[in-house]
């Protein structure tokens, strides 16, 4: 596979060691790795010497007015150093806060959705740029699978992120399956309102995306990363290709884990639509993002 990864959790580490051919690269939570002795920076390093790893974040809480957390941000910093990931990702959410004005910031365990305006487009540029500082390198910051909007939203999202990138040089990484899950619980056509949403983001910003099931038997539908990549999401999947052209993609599975080979299966089919949605143009503004 020449593009597409999968994400890399624990039930499937020793089947990983065993596969072949080897997916592009895998993606693991950055989080999960933080700690300096153990099994699990020794691990990490073992699938390192397979092939390419992307470091995806869910803790930095990018879009807290409260900041970064120091701590936290110095960890990710080591791990960097130590992985050399091809990719460096987190959220476009906030999850630190005061209860109270003056008192102490708490972490909620939580990928919270912020509102799209110009003051939380300043605080999301400002966590961003000393994220990246600190890691001397761009990183990704992923779109959101948001269950409410805010009053004051005054900025189309796709124009926020594109306004994002130009004010801090980040990149995005797209989540097709968030889009598709957003639209289906405004109660719009979701294919048609996330191929608008691909159709408004800058090609030259987006540096992976990513692709996962959803669970749609409740009132809501919900992001959970826990089936198969469903049918409206390689729609969009497929419109984004052709006006993107191939981008590094992962197949995402957080829960109720199948065996590896479906995932891999998954990652195929993935391969299979970069591969003939569009076609080899040397120079092209799609080209692929190493």
């Amino acid at each position: 596979m020449q593009h597409t990864g999968i994400g890399l959790r624990q039930p499937h580490y020793a089947d990983f060691f065993a596969c072949a051919p080897l997916p592009a690269f895998v993606e693991v939570h950055a989080e999960n790795f933080f700690a300096d002795g153990g099994a699990a920076p020794q691990l990490l390093q073992q699938v390192r010497q397979r092939g390419p790893v992307s470091l995806h974040g869910v803790g930095l809480a990018l879009g807290s007015a409260a900041g970064i957390d120091p701590w936290h941000l110095d960890q990710l910093a080591r791990l960097v150093q130590r992985v050399e990931p091809v990719r460096v990702s987190d959220h476009a959410a906030f999850a630190r806060a005061p209860w109270h004005a003056g008192g102490p910031v708490h972490h909620a365990n939580d990928l919270l959705p912020i509102a799209f305006t110009d003051a939380s487009l300043a605080i999301l540029a400002d966590n961003v740029a000393r994220v990246q500082d600190r890691l001397r390198r761009p990183m990704l910051v992923e779109n959101l699978s948001a269950y409410l909007r805010w009053d004051d939203d005054a900025i189309a999202e796709p124009a926020f992120f594109n306004a994002l990138a130009r004010r801090c040089g980040c990149g995005l990484l797209l989540d097709v399956n968030n889009l598709v899950v957003n639209a289906l619980n405004d109660g719009q056509d979701a294919v048609a309102a996330a191929c608008a949403w691909v159709d408004a983001i800058d090609p030259a910003i987006v540096g992976e995306i990513h692709l996962a099931g959803y669970d749609d038997g409740g009132p809501l539908v919900i992001d959970d990363h826990g089936s198969r990549v469903r049918a409206p999401v390689w729609q969009v999947f497929r419109h984004t290709v052709r006006r993107l052209g191939p981008r590094p993609t992962l197949i995402e599975w957080d829960t109720a884990l199948p065996p590896l080979h479906v995932l891999l299966d998954e990652a195929a089919l993935a391969e299979q639509v970069l591969t003939e949605a569009v076609p080899a143009e040397p120079g092209r503004a799609g080209q692929v993002v190493a």
